[in-house]
């Protein structure tokens, strides 16, 4: 497994995939810069296992080359372990770097899964876009986390070959309701909506139209607000929160380890992005039977089911969004419903049970010389 090792959607669900394959039997290694933070504590004698790739100074080198280091150590795992499949979630620098190794090793096929901003942001840049092809045509069979996905994949590189789309999936048994009052009192009175936003805070997960949102929110009813996540966008959304009067009901909770808990206490989860391949956070929250009100960008329609498990709405509709927002809240029969149901489409839809037997299936096929 190629993965990126942060909190980001890609390497939640390759972290959780190589888990489930090593759990059905298989020798799991993952590699990169540092392990990813979801395997932490789950390594045991049978796997999975982790490398680390090592970083190379040199005089004439003046700035860092990932994918060359990522080859090389994804190599000398090859051919020390006899590895006959690398996943490469991501294109750049994972599929090419596992593209790397195969040619160097003469063994172990490519499968990559495309994730999102590797096909809408790096992709589409103009310096990275024949590197991107390039990956996404030499891999032996390729993957993506949404038809959206796979669609816009065709579109913007021109590509005619099989991409075969195989949702998220999501732990249902650790994204579940909380119930005991004691571990929700700590973020909110009883009376007050809980209302909880999930990310990396880029600029297309719009946490300003959270805020925004937010505010109309608590300006009729009760409320506080979880900004669970970092990144760029962090500053802005903490001024506006004190421009709009709400920052002492809005909690700035950085990249919070527990997000399941954080998750399990909410009772609404807002996701206004103007960009989503597949909205993985959405699903950890309606798994926990929260229901989701969200932009209806990209890939989101596949997960969240518009008027059943939440509602969707323009993007950057922030009225629409707040006017949704209190609709459930407001109505407790809705609001149960809701949660119901989107608890129900985690269990059947996107339970690991449907989805780590298509990547199986996808694996053997791959080291059969079945799918290209």
């Amino acid at each position: 497994m190629l993965c990126h090792v942060g909190a980001g959607g890609s390497g939640v669900v390759a972290t959780e995939l190589g888990l489930k394959v090593a759990q059905a039997g298989h020798e799991v290694h993952f590699v990169g810069p540092a392990m990813p933070f979801r395997l932490s504590g789950h390594q045991g004698v049978r796997g999975p296992f982790y490398h680390q790739v090592s970083g190379f100074a040199y005089a004439l080198f003046d700035q860092p080359y990932p994918e060359l280091a990522a080859a090389n150590t994804l190599t000398e795992v090859i051919l020390e372990q006899g590895v006959s499949l690398t996943h490469a979630h991501y294109a750049i620098p994972h599929a090419t770097a596992a593209i790397h190794a195969r040619a160097i090793t003469g063994r172990s096929r490519v499968i990559t899964t495309l994730h999102g901003t590797d096909v809408t942001l790096v992709g589409a840049e103009p310096a990275f876009r024949h590197t991107t092809r390039h990956a996404i045509e030499r891999s032996d069979h390729v993957t993506a986390v949404s038809h959206f996905l796979a669609r816009q994949t065709r579109e913007v590189f021109d590509v005619d070959r099989e991409i075969e789309v195989i949702h998220n999936f999501v732990d249902s048994g650790r994204f579940t309701r909380v119930t005991d009052p004691a571990v929700r009192a700590r973020f909110a009175h009883p009376d007050e909506a809980l209302i909880v936003h999930v990310s990396n805070f880029r600029p297309i997960k719009r946490v300003e139209d959270v805020v925004q949102v937010f505010a109309r929110v608590a300006s009729e009813i009760p409320a506080r607000l979880l900004m669970v996540g970092d990144g760029p966008e962090r500053p802005r959304a903490v001024e506006l929160a004190g421009q709009l009067g709400v920052t002492g009901r809005t909690h700035f909770l950085g990249s919070f380890p527990d997000v399941q808990t954080v998750l399990g206490i909410s009772d609404l989860f807002l996701l206004p992005s103007s960009q989503e391949s597949f909205g993985l956070a959405a699903l950890e929250a309606m798994s926990c039977e929260v229901p989701v009100v969200a932009s209806g960008a990209g890939g989101i329609p596949e997960v969240v089911e518009d008027g059943v498990t939440g509602f969707l709405v323009p993007v950057g509709d922030v009225d629409a969004m707040a006017d949704a927002a209190l609709r459930i809240l407001r109505d407790r029969d809705l609001y149960l419903a809701m949660g119901a149901a989107a608890r129900r489409a985690a269990l059947t839809r996107f339970h690991p049970d449907q989805i780590v037997p298509r990547y199986l299936a996808a694996y053997a096929r791959t080291v059969a010389g079945q799918v290209v």
